[in-house]
């Protein structure tokens, strides 16, 4: 399932534009098969999924619209892609 969060999420993104956000909710929901709110199981396991694909280069956490680490980020979060020179 996580997995197919990650790839979830760089899909959603390559539909926005180059600076655009996404919630993970987005990608819970996006992934969710129901269509009750037990997309909500699904919330941490999409932010596992961004947290791994930062470390794999591919996008950003942010709050409040500045990067952070994914291990000091407490509340929400938005992400992004990554930004390379």
């Amino acid at each position: 399932m996580e997995r197919r969060l990650e790839q979830t999420i760089l899909e959603l993104l390559e539909r926005r534009a180059p600076t655009a956000t996404i919630c993970p909710s987005d990608a819970a929901r996006a992934v969710y098969e129901g269509d009750d709110d037990g997309w909500r199981a699904l919330m941490e396991p999409a932010r596992r999924a961004a947290r791994r694909l930062v470390e794999a280069g591919e996008v950003q956490i942010t709050q409040s619209g500045r990067p952070v680490e994914p291990d000091a980020a407490r509340g929400p979060i938005r992400i992004r892609r990554a930004r390379h020179p």
